[in-house]
């Protein structure tokens, strides 16, 4: 799973620009001495976020502030082009960050999380409803006949100048400072609804005592349950969860349709019980917020 994400991260991180004396041996800024540029896992650890998130954030800042003090007349390359480029350490933090909180999270990295959020939110905000910034993508985006833009170059400089648009950055000012307060609720909402989510798949366990119960598993998935029960301290049993390296091979391949049924049931119905965990007023009020 790692390998895939590393893959999906090579672009990013090849665009992060700091070296290690730089950022004091943090590996989430250095460059990725690993092969295929895989993010080096084994070095992150969970002290090394807040501190590539803050950076990250500054190098980005001042790439979109020279981007708006470039005194030339906004073109494609120095407007649109270099908006595209910018911010790569930041999505190269956060891609890592968000994976890795996805499959292996603890209380740190949800603490960073909720500290994390609402800065990445205002920082976006920032960006987005900057005045002298959007006027330069405006004017790249007015004048786009006249370019003699490939197709790519015009997909690219139209998106820019939607993303900008449909962020508010055409809004009058009163509009534009509630939507900053919409988007800093909205991070908060999300936050709540990942952390109920994640609390509920890992709060499912199905054991498994009768060896019978286990037909049409492969010896590989008989396996791994066994250890997960071992580690569960229920030696001898097999555990089974909704977490997916467990529920799809078990939907796939267990001949048991009441067991099938109860690990879809629990999987397709999460955060929907009327308890603590319930996501349904969250979703309420996003949708609110959304309208």
């Amino acid at each position: 799973m790692f390998a895939i994400l590393g893959a999906g991260l090579l672009f990013g991180a090849c665009g992060t620009k700091t070296d290690n004396k730089a950022v004091g041996e943090n590996p989430l800024l250095s460059k990725f001495e690993t092969p295929f540029q895989v993010p080096p896992f084994d070095k992150i650890k969970a002290e090394h976020y807040m501190p590539a998130f803050k950076k990250a954030m500054e190098e980005h800042k001042n790439e979109i502030d020279a981007i708006i003090n470039n005194q030339d007349v906004p073109n494609f390359e120095n407007t649109i082009a270099a908006l595209d480029k910018a911010g790569m350490t930041l999505r190269t933090v956060s891609s890592i960050f968000s994976n890795v909180r996805g499959t292996d999270t603890n209380d740190e990295l949800q603490k960073i999380a909720k500290e994390v959020s609402p800065l990445k939110s205002k920082h976006y905000d920032d960006i987005s409803l900057n005045p002298e910034l959007f006027k330069k993508v405006k004017a790249v985006y007015d004048k786009k006949d006249e370019l003699n833009l490939n197709e790519e170059q015009l997909k690219l400089l139209t998106d820019t100048y939607k993303k900008f648009d449909r962020s508010g950055a055409n809004l009058p000012a009163d509009k534009q400072a509630r939507l900053r307060e919409i988007n800093q609720k909205l991070s908060e909402l999300s936050l709540k609804f990942d952390d109920n989510h994640l609390k509920e798949t890992n709060k499912f366990q199905m054991f498994i005592d009768n060896e019978d119960d286990l037909a049409g598993l492969p010896e590989s998935v008989r396996a791994a349950a066994a250890i997960a029960a071992e580690n569960a301290g229920k030696k001898g049993q097999w555990l089974f969860t909704i977490q997916k390296p467990s529920l799809l091979p078990f939907l796939s391949f267990s001949e048991k349709r009441d067991l099938r049924e109860k690990m879809w049931t629990a999987y397709t119905t999460q955060c929907n019980h009327d308890d603590e965990l319930d996501n349904k007023e969250i979703l309420k009020e996003m949708v609110k917020l959304r309208i």
